[in-house]
């Protein structure tokens, strides 16, 4: 079966001076923004890959960005610094929201509660308002960051993995705590939700992958020993029929998405991959690319060939 998958390495992407913690998609599919320790984004055109757009030069390093397609927003959490609202047309900074200074590790922006969820090193989430970015509420259930963020348009909840170990699912609006996850044995530093909506998966420092039934309260439905070390991000494909994994293990790999079957590893040895851990993905609609962003410095853009 794996035979079936060819994976091509068509571009890696140089620029960045640090570790390459984030990247985050945009209104064109071809487009895809990169940010890292350096404090740099950067914009890429999948067209064109081999040069990169400085957006935005921030102080701090940047582990999360979002992007507002709808409003061609592009938001950066900037360590110790807050959320910075970036005005993709003039690069401008529209608005920033001082938050406490701390690590932000992850942003949610939910367009059917008009809010954008911020994840902290503190243990709190903040609440913001998406059209005026007031703060509005910080909701904080630990004392341990909040690693991960991901919504669920099907139920309307947010899903936070935390460095406490524990997943927790709110109502998005109310962010009233409705369900603890509690299989994970160290911190869980991704979290998503199946694009129908019926299942959460997670994953992170204890390198299980972990499977719950969102319809039965959250019941798990089983896991597996997904990489070598810590799971870095899980990210789906646009057509819901696969999903990526990524780790500090060096290594990326591929999954069906109903069977949850290992299709293809893709590492340094077999394609050229990653030095160092991988830290982030992102499956574009763009030729079905597969970007992944490393420690390594570097961005490298998958041709993924489901044959």
């Amino acid at each position: 079966m794996a035979s079936k998958i060819q994976v091509e390495k068509l571009a890696t992407l140089t620029g960045h001076r640090d570790c390459v913690y984030t990247l985050g998609g945009a209104t064109d599919p071809a487009t895809v923004y990169s940010a890292g320790g350096d404090g740099m984004v950067a914009a890429w055109d999948l067209n064109n890959p081999e040069t990169g757009e400085l957006v935005a030069k921030v102080t701090t390093s940047v582990y999360a960005l979002r992007n507002v397609p709808e409003r061609e927003l592009l938001l950066i959490g900037q360590n110790m610094e807050g959320l910075h609202v970036i005005d993709l047309q003039s690069k401008a900074i529209r608005a920033s929201v001082a938050l406490p200074k701390v690590a932000i590790f992850d942003i949610a922006h939910v367009p059917e509660t008009d809010q954008v969820y911020v994840g902290l090193a503190n243990g709190g989430i903040a609440v913001i308002g998406a059209t005026d970015f007031e703060l509005r509420s910080m909701v904080r259930k630990s004392g341990k960051s909040v690693r991960s963020l991901a919504y669920n348009p099907a139920t309307n909840e947010l899903a936070a993995g935390y460095s406490d170990h524990v997943v927790r699912i709110f109502d998005a609006t109310t962010m009233e705590l409705k369900h603890e996850l509690t299989a994970h044995t160290n911190s869980v530093f991704t979290v998503v939700y199946s694009p129908d909506g019926t299942l959460l998966l997670t994953a992170g420092r204890d390198a299980h992958l972990r499977v719950w039934e969102v319809q039965e309260e959250y019941k798990e439905r089983g896991y597996v020993i997904a990489h070598m070390y810590t799971v870095n991000h899980i990210t789906y494909s646009p057509d819901g029929r696969h999903f990526a994994s990524c780790s500090m293990d060096k290594s990326i790999k591929i999954w069906d998405a109903q069977t949850f079957k290992l299709l293809k590893v893709i590492d340094k040895v077999r394609n050229a991959g990653h030095g160092t851990s991988v830290n982030k993905l992102f499956w574009s609609a763009h030729q079905n690319q597969l970007v992944s962003c490393s420690d390594d410095r570097t961005i490298s853009v998958w041709n993924i060939n489901f044959s």
